[in-house]
């Protein structure tokens, strides 16, 4: 009597003795609606990640049967996409849901294994001048490398209590620290920081600032919200602009900076499973940053292939547990001189 491939052991399902595969699914038997419906992505995209990921979701095992690359990309893609391991998503394509669980930690994995690939500043001069070219063509901002800004992902909480992912909201999150360029492709992500830590005190600690701080990144700087302190590699707003060329440093500061919050709500907009309606994260806080970095390279990856993910987006805000914060005044003597001479240079 034969065994419903919805009980068979889900490690039986992945790997495989002898590695043969279950292809209960082919792509080139459904529409791209179906794809893009199913899964968030269209066929030729999902070849591509076949492509990238197909070596390291193939690995030989001693097992007897294996999913293969497509199917295990098409189980993560539909979680990712909607935020929930449907039955009828697995049904689809022949697996259980316990199977879809572990081709989420498969793919999952590769692609965080890939991030620096895809997440990363511009190195030579030619595309360092396009980025700042772009971000000046929007609302008149000279010298800007990126935009950063913090977004908070809800996550179950920690099996051993750690009040550290408790935001101020009193819910359990992971504060992401994200930059991107004009276009919203994202420059950097650093996706592991506990919900407690104010944004400023998250930039403090992080590999970005250890970047900007060592002059890796020069001849310009970071545009951020009134959450961080004002720095020499960093433009923020005037808290109370008095002038009329304040005034217009503070709008075109903030025409630009919009940029890097349609670019968060874009990416929890498509990959609902970090956008709060379908509950929390249910993975300890190490797996859950994995998957917001995953989901960070793979909209990348949509850029870098001509999607145009902003306008197929529902841009509504999205639920999540949002931080409000203080105005950080400036320390920095030597920042405020910067800053001053890009008013006095460009806005008076």
């Amino acid at each position: 009597m034969a065994v419903p491939i919805a009980i068979l052991d889900c490690d039986l399902l992945l790997y495989g003795r002898g590695h043969r595969t279950l292809d209960r699914f082919k792509l080139e038997d459904v529409t791209d609606e179906y794809l893009v419906s199913m899964y968030g992505f269209p066929r030729h995209f999902i070849y591509y990640l076949v492509d990238l990921l197909g070596a390291s979701l193939s690995r030989p095992t001693q097992r007897s049967r294996a999913i293969s690359p497509e199917t295990q990309i098409l189980a993560a893609l539909g979680f990712y996409t909607s935020g929930s391991f449907q039955t009828r998503m697995g049904d689809a394509i022949g697996i259980s849901q316990a199977s879809m669980s572990r081709c989420v930690a498969n793919v999952t994995e590769a692609l965080v294994e890939r991030a620096s690939q895809f997440i990363h500043f511009p190195d030579d001069e030619v595309s360092v001048q396009h980025l700042k070219d772009d971000f000046y063509g929007l609302a008149g901002m000279p010298g800007v490398l990126g935009l950063v800004d913090c977004n908070h992902v809800a996550i179950k909480a920690p099996s051993a209590e750690d009040l550290s992912y408790v935001n101020r909201k009193g819910l359990h999150s992971l504060n992401c620290l994200m930059v991107c360029d004009a276009r919203g492709m994202l420059l950097s992500a650093e996706t592991h920081w506990p919900g407690s830590l104010q944004d400023c005190a998250v930039l403090q600690q992080s590999a970005l600032r250890n970047q900007f701080e060592a002059g890796m990144h020069k001849d310009g700087w970071l545009l951020g919200d009134s959450s961080f302190f004002l720095r020499t590699w960093l433009m923020t707003p005037l808290h109370i602009p008095e002038t009329p060329a304040e005034c217009r440093y503070n709008m075109a500061h903030s025409a630009t900076h919009n940029v890097i919050e349609r670019t968060f709500r874009t990416i929890r907009s498509h990959f609902r499973c970090l956008d709060g309606s379908k509950g929390t994260l249910q993975y300890s806080p190490e797996k859950a940053s994995h998957i917001i970095l995953a989901c960070c390279v793979l909209h990348n990856i949509s850029l870098e292939h001509g999607l145009d993910v902003w306008s197929s987006q529902t841009m509504g805000q999205m639920e999540q547990p949002e931080e409000e914060y203080e105005h950080m005044e400036s320390l920095d003597s030597e920042a405020d001189r910067v800053r001053q001479e890009l008013l006095l240079a460009h806005f008076s």
